[in-house]
């Protein structure tokens, strides 16, 4: 296995592992993306892997974004700009790229588990919900906040969660951005299993290493199947979802969102 900045990765069995290494709350970047769409293209190569479980460090699985630091935003920039080399999106900015690195994961070839023991928020939610199954507990959060911080959603969210839980749900979590409990996702369907919060990785790979008990040919086939299309609609649901974020990034509502969630305070939006 190759060795990455965030994320350590391993094989076990037929099972690679994927764990964010960014306690305690695993904000994301485009590098953090890039490497989890890297390490999932290497187990697509090895044919002993047959399933992966994407699991992280820390209180939060991914808390998304974080907005409120403009040196990560100036980092980012940087390097979306290596990254592109000439590429005609580079005038869309860093988001775009790291979307293009989202798209990455959504083609992956093999049955994903994420094991989510904590928040998952904003594009973090984006992040669990790429996978196939989740696997969590009654401590987690799942919140669609986007709104909240005067923002569009992102990550394919608005393709994605629909599908996994219905479009009233999804409408539900979007317009309130409210933050549903461990034991809500499970019944929505979420997620797939419930557990103690301190077996949720080992229950991840129970049942990864069950998927990783059937013909990998089969699988692959199957999931193929079950999946067509998927990136490509997230890829172009992702266009629409940068061109909102893009307008929306440069009001004033954005920008005091952004403040009142670090500031813990309720948001005081004038609609401009």
């Amino acid at each position: 296995m190759s060795t990455y900045k965030d994320i350590g990765v391993e094989k076990v069995g037929h099972v690679g592992t994927i764990e964010i290494r960014r306690p305690p709350l695993n904000f994301f970047d485009i590098s953090l993306i890039n490497q989890i769409a890297d390490a999932l293209d290497e187990f697509d190569r090895d044919i002993e892997i047959r399933a992966s479980v994407l699991s992280a460090q820390g209180k939060a699985f991914c808390a998304g974004a974080n907005f409120g630091d403009p040196a990560r935003q100036a980092q980012e920039a940087r390097e979306a700009e290596k990254t592109a080399k000439g590429d005609p999106a580079d005038s869309l900015g860093p988001i775009n790229h790291l979307y293009i690195q989202a798209v990455r994961i959504f083609r992956a070839k093999k049955p994903i588990v994420a094991a989510v023991q904590g928040a998952a928020i904003g594009g973090g939610l984006g992040l669990a919900v790429s996978a196939d199954f989740r696997v969590t507990c009654p401590e987690a959060r799942f919140s669609a906040n986007f709104t909240k911080l005067g923002f569009h959603p992102g990550f394919g969210l608005t393709v994605t969660l629909p599908e996994l839980i219905g479009k009233n749900n999804a409408e539900l979590m979007f317009y309130t951005s409210r933050r549903v409990t461990g034991e809500e996702a499970y019944k929505w369907g979420l997620a797939n299993e419930l557990v103690p919060q301190d077996q949720v990785k080992a229950a991840a790979l129970k049942l990864a290493g069950e998927i990783a008990e059937c013909s990998p040919l089969g699988l692959v086939s199957t999931r193929a199947t079950m999946r067509a299309g998927l990136a490509d609609r997230v890829m172009a649901a992702t266009n629409h979802e940068l061109e909102e974020q893009t307008r929306l990034r440069a009001t004033e509502d954005f920008k005091e969102g952004v403040k009142a969630t670090e500031e813990r305070r309720a948001a005081n939006f004038r609609g401009r």
